[in-house]
Parts: structure tokens; C-alpha cells; sequence
């Protein structure tokens, strides 16, 4: 299945703070809070929605399309995702603006806070998928410009093209049609638990009117791991124990990556979590969002250590001539 994703390219500058943020708000003073941390530790990576599920996707053996706006200074990280396996023939260089950037400081206690610069993004808008030849034969829509975002799930209609739709960062700077407009027709909707509680605030919508309007819901819970719906059934999926976390950047993005592995080769979807729960994991073992080094074979060995033997990842090790 060609697959394309949309979203976010940016260069993450991720920062620790040697202590906890909460314990720095005063809540009597949030409508003057002023707050600085002095951070003990500064990383530049390569981050971004669409680029760390790509990564991760081409990691486990697969080819995906990323569609996205970058700046003049992103040559060097095209040259990083070709090697790792990921087509970038459809990611456009904007002249004169720097690619999107991602501030984020995380405490001691995993808490974060970010702040993103959109550069090239504001400019993804003017990428379509009318005139592809062939046309994908699935997108994800991930947080990108919000006029992208709409413009995407448009055009994915008109075409008769399956999305997942992935608001999470955008769900605030989205308007409640918007947001049901997006979920409405969707192959399958991904967000974590407290981005969920949003678009219900947003949309008004119940968990049974949601399901009724995307193929299915995949809500993730950090520790306690995810949940799926679809139609009447429920599974939870419990996450992957990590063997030392490094930093959780980017961890949402690899369980993408993970699921759509199975999701490409038509694994049922209790499968792709699994998959999904474990990329997510390795991702957290790692000091950043493309930093994990694994390869199928091993990932499929961890798999089976940690799930148990499962018929179809065995299938799928021998549709990529792993033995």
C-alpha cells in the first residue's frame, strides 16, 4: 500500500530542566506568570509529525512519502531521511524561510513545555494531491498549518482517498466543524487521552457519536498504554516496559510508525497497536525522535518477547524476506 503522510517537518531543540515544573507555578499567579528555567542540557534534532512516523515506517522496512513545506536550511536533513529510506520527492523547499522549529523543556517528572515556530509550514496549504499519478492509497493528517489540515481532508474526500486523521497539537487552533468535518469519513482518528477530552469538549460529541463517524479510534495513554475502538469492540493494549527512558519526544510519532507497519500490510488492528506500542517504546529508550537505531529482525524478536508468538507478525517477517 503506497502511503503518504502530511504534517509537521521541524528541527526539535529539546532542553531538561534538573528539576519539576509544577512545582515553579504559582496558581494564584497565572494570569501574570513569568517563568524561566535554566535547563542543564541542549539537543538540536531532527523532529517533526510527519518525519518521525516516516522514520520510524522506514526503519521497520517500508518507503514512505512525506508531503510537507521546508526552508532553505533543510538539505541536510533531506539527505537524512533518503538514507534511512524515506521518499522526500514531495517535500517543497520554500525560499527565503527557515524550516519549522520545536522548543520543548522537559522536567524531571516527564512534564513538557514547548513552543513551535512554523516557518515553511504556514506554506503547506499550497501542496495538493490532485495531479498525483497514482494517487496514494492512503494518507494520515497529521498537526500541520490548520488551513493545510482542512485543505488535505477535502481534498482526500473528493478523491476518494482513505485518511487517518491525527489533530492532536492542532485540536486548539482548529474550529468544531472543522474538527468534525475531519473525523467525519476518516478511516481511523489517533490522538492520546487528553487530546480525545478536547475534541469532545470541541465537538460535543460523545465517545459513541465519534465512533460513528471514523473507521475506527486509536486513544493512546503514555504508561497505561492504549485503546482501541472499533465498531462495538474495545481492546486495551498494554504498553511495552522500556528498558531505561531517555526521552519522550517524538514517542506518539513512533507508535504511528508502528501501527501503520501492520496497517500496511493488513494486520488486524489489535496487531498494528501492539507494533505501534513497541516502536513507541524504542522510541522512548532514545535521546530523541530520530535517534532509535532497530531493524525489523530485531524488532520482531522483541515483539515476540514481549507478546508472545503471533501468526501474523510471523507472516509479516516473511513478506519482507526476514528469517
Amino acid at each position: 500500500m503506497d502511503v503518504i503522510l502530511t504534517g509537521s517537518v521541524a528541527f526539535d531543540y529539546l532542553m531538561h530542566f534538573p528539576g519539576r515544573i509544577r512545582d515553579h507555578i504559582l496558581p494564584d499567579r497565572l494570569d501574570s506568570l513569568s517563568l524561566s528555567f535554566l535547563v542543564d542540557t541542549l539537543i538540536r534534532q531532527r523532529g517533526g509529525i510527519a518525519a518521525n512516523i516516516a522514520y520510524t515506517l522506514a526503519l521497520l522496512g517500508e518507503r514512505p512519502g512525506v508531503m510537507a513545506t521546508v526552508g532553505e536550511d533543510f538539505e541536510e536533513y533531506r539527505a537524512w531521511l533518503e538514507q534511512a529510506g524515506v521518499d522526500t520527492s514531495l517535500i517543497h523547499t520554500v525560499p527565503g524561510l527557515f524550516t519549522a522549529s520545536f522548543f520543548v523543556t522537559t522536567d524531571n517528572a516527564g512534564a513538557q513545555v514547548a513552543s513551535f515556530y512554523t516557518g515553511a509550514m504556514a506554506r503547506a496549504a499550497e501542496l495538493h494531491f490532485t495531479g498525483l499519478r497514482p494517487p496514494p492509497e492512503l494518507v494520515m493528517i497529521s498537526p500541520n498549518d490548520p488551513g493545510a489540515m482542512i485543505a488535505y481532508v477535502g481534498e482526500c474526500k473528493s478523491l476518494s482517498i482513505p485518511y487517518f486523521y491525527d489533530p492532536s497539537q492542532q485540536i486548539l487552533r482548529l474550529e468544531p466543524e472543522d474538527l468534525k468535518e475531519g473525523i467525519r469519513g476518516s478511516a481511523g482518528l489517533f490522538v492520546n487521552d487528553y487530546e480525545f477530552a478536547l475534541i469532545q469538549e470541541k465537538t460535543q460529541w460523545g465517545l459513541e457519536q465519534i465512533l460513528a463517524e471514523t473507521g475506527f479510534a486509536v486513544i493512546t495513554r503514555g504508561e497505561a498504554g492504549s485503546d482501541l475502538y472499533s465498531g462495538q469492540k474495545h481492546w486495551s493494549i498494554p504498553a511495552v516496559p522500556a528498558e531505561g527512558l531517555q526521552d519522550p519526544t517524538g514517542v506518539g510519532d513512533a507508535f504511528r510508525g508502528g501501527f501503520l507497519k501492520g496497517y500496511l500490510h493488513q494486520m488486524d488492528l489489535e496487531c498494528c497497536c501492539k507494533l505501534g506500542a513497541l516502536a513507541a517504546t524504542l522510541c522512548a529508550e532514545s535521546p530523541g525522535p530520530q535517534s532509535q537505531r532497530l531493524n525489523l529482525p530485531a524488532f520482531l524478536e522483541r515483539f515476540e518477547g514481549t507478546f508472545g508468538e503471533d501468526c501474523q507478525v510471523r507472516r509479516l517477517s516473511m513478506k519482507d524476506g526476514v528469517k
